[in-house]
């Protein structure tokens, strides 16, 4: 079965908005992540069990907007006991099969449900902030939040901040109406498409 991207009909690869005669470093770069292996994993409240005793990759379970990662994986704290597990490796699920009880926690493949926009450069953060009400000042490296962009949910991802680059994730259906909203926003400041 081949899978279809959710911004397979609108995500143009070339140079749109204000690019011209600007340094590449000035231009924001905004590319579709594809084909990751996304799941969430909620703690049951009858497991007892301290979250510090569990591992994932090596990676211990974060809290309070932090992200753990290494280069297989990364775990976004997505609230209390709340976490989403995000990887390019086709062994996720066996490894989390092997860490994981699902008696001790409901485990959500949401692979197919996601679209996930990645920005890097200089603007980001001015782009992000034109329809997004978080205070971007507050939010550093390996930090996640929840939030909306134009009315849309949406998880960001703080990959790196020397210069910014920031994963946007929506449900599916939202892909292409939150793809255009960030080109949009990012027309004044010239990006490229990859």
């Amino acid at each position: 079965m081949t899978s279809i991207s959710p911004l397979n009909n609108v995500h143009l690869v070339g140079d749109h908005g204000n690019f011209k005669n600007k340094n590449p470093d000035e231009i924001i770069n905004i590319k579709e992540l594809k084909n990751f292996k996304i799941f969430q994993i909620v703690k049951f409240k009858k497991n007892k069990k301290n979250i510090n005793d569990y591992k994932l990759s090596g990676l211990d379970f974060p809290d309070k907007l932090k992200v753990s990662e290494n280069k297989d994986a990364r775990i976004l704290w997505m609230g209390p006991n709340n976490w989403l597990i995000i990887s390019n490796s086709s062994n996720l699920f066996q490894e989390i099969s092997k860490n994981l009880s699902n008696v001790e926690f409901a485990i959500t493949d949401l692979s197919h449900s996601k679209a996930i926009i990645e920005l890097s450069g200089k603007s980001v953060r001015e782009v992000l902030k034109k329809g997004c009400p978080i205070n971007f000042n507050d939010i550093n490296k390996n930090e996640s939040i929840n939030s909306i962009f134009n009315g849309i949910a949406i998880t960001l991802d703080f990959i790196n901040d020397k210069p910014d680059k920031i994963r946007v994730m929506c449900l599916r259906s939202f892909g292409e109406s939150l793809y255009h909203s960030i080109t949009d926003a990012s027309l004044e400041f010239g990006y490229k498409a990859i």
